[in-house]
């Protein structure tokens, strides 16, 4: 009767499996990817880089309209008074300094430009990096999980021997029973995990497919931490603030360029005051009287006048887009400043966790052999035996958790602390 008890549990475990069996035979293998593939794809195909490039496209024609100088105007009259005949040009004269403000706002401008897409390059490959290492972490998590199902699946082995040899109880066959079930339901959940985590980074990468199409190859090992970025004892090293116009990272830079673009802006419509002066040279012709004959040149020169508009509108347009430059420059640096000082406390926090994680996997697979051969041989009993091995799980998975953690902070640093001195981004 008491195997008739356990029909259906048993019943759904091998559904399971073989459902999983499957699925797995009728889907195509997933292709190989390795960290630096996914990150590399993700950066060709990223719809967001797209709208990045386009403002750089759209600042360098700005560039090109402050650099152009304006066109001369071609005038012909005819005239029924003598002379009948005009012909004039007139040619705009640009102020130098008017110009030279123009074409710095514009160079400035475009700067901004190219380092807001190299932060948006950046915050890609970040979320491409963080999505491959989320799917290391699964994938390493269902590797444990899996190997839990046969441990547990030895233990019942083991404990239906003992109790069949009448050294166990039919409490004990249960309980490894019940443990075998729990993992092998564990091992299904930490598999559409992984199956997810595979979705999640596909979609960081651009790919549009419904199914799994790839599978990373890469291990979840210690990441490898920048010297810079770590003091002598090996902890991250407290943030220094970004604010250094040669070496700011690329959000500040692009936010210093804005106010410099503004500035300038702002200089301009001051310098527009007095509109640019034209200078008219040409000739008149056709006296029929003959009072004045041949080609009879004339010269003149235009100058504006700022009586009935002292260009105040733009003025003050310019000098608000400036005021909101300036927040945004005050702005980023406290952000970068605080975003750099919390990845940095994550990075030292995960790398200390791991490293106390190494030491605590190595005694907790330790312990939960000897308890497995302890209770083989008769000298242990089975819930201490759960115990051990639930202690390992557990250390098992905190030291995978840890590692993601690591992985992430690592990459969000090395994100964040790119520097416009560090980084040339092209147009």
């Amino acid at each position: 009767m008491r195997h008739l008890a356990r029909l259906p549990l048993l019943a759904c475990c091998l559904g399971a499996r073989v459902a999983a069996a499957q699925v797995a035979a009728v889907s195509p293998a997933p292709a190989p990817i390795s960290r630096t593939e996914a990150v590399t794809t993700a950066l060709g195909r990223a719809a967001r880089l797209g709208v990045a490039r386009a403002d750089t496209a759209v600042s360098y024609a700005q560039l090109l309209i402050a650099q152009a100088r304006p066109n001369p105007t071609l005038n012909t009259v005819y005239s029924k008074s003598t002379p009948q005949y005009h012909v004039t040009a007139d040619v705009p004269i640009d102020y130098p300094s008017l110009r030279g403000a123009r074409v710095r706002a514009a160079q400035a401008g475009r700067a901004a430009a190219r380092f807001r897409f190299a932060f948006e390059r950046a915050a890609v490959a970040l979320d491409a990096d963080t999505a491959y290492t989320r799917a290391l972490a699964a994938r390493e998590r269902l590797r444990l999980s899996r190997r839990n199902t046969a441990a547990a699946d030895s233990l019942q082995v083991i404990a239906t021997k003992r109790r069949d040899a009448g050294d166990a109880s039919d409490l004990d066959v249960e309980l490894a029973s019940v443990n075998a079930a729990q993992q092998t339901n564990t091992t299904l959940s930490d598999s559409l995990a992984y199956l997810s985590a595979v979705l999640d980074l596909q979609a960081a990468i651009g790919m549009e497919s419904d199914g799994v199409a790839i599978s990373p190859t890469d291990s979840l090992g210690v990441p490898v931490i920048p010297p810079d970025q770590l003091d002598g004892d090996g902890v991250a090293t407290a943030p220094a603030a970004p604010v250094a116009s040669a070496a700011a990272p690329l959000s500040v830079a692009a936010a210093q360029a804005s106010v410099e673009a503004a500035r300038l802006g702002s200089v301009v419509e001051r310098r527009s005051v007095w509109t640019s002066p034209s200078i008219t040279a040409g000739f008149e012709t056709g006296d029929p009287s003959g009072s004045e004959p041949g080609i009879l040149p004339t010269v003149g020169i235009a100058l504006p006048l700022p009586l009935l508009n002292r260009n105040r509108g733009p003025i003050a347009q310019a000098e608000a887009e400036r005021t909101r430059a300036e927040a945004e420059l005050r702005l980023a640096q406290v952000e970068s400043r605080t975003e750099i000082a919390r990845a940095r406390r994550e990075l030292a926090i995960a790398m200390d966790k791991v490293r106390r994680d190494q030491a605590l996997v190595t005694s907790a697979t330790r312990v939960a052999t000897m308890s497995q051969t302890a209770y083989r041989e008769g000298a242990s009993a089975l819930p201490a035996v759960l115990e051990a091995q639930r202690n390992a799980r557990d250390v098992l998975a905190q030291y995978v958790a840890d590692l993601a953690d690591a992985w992430v902070a690592t990459a969000e640093l090395r994100a964040l602390t790119l520097t416009s001195a560090s980084d040339s981004p092209s147009r």
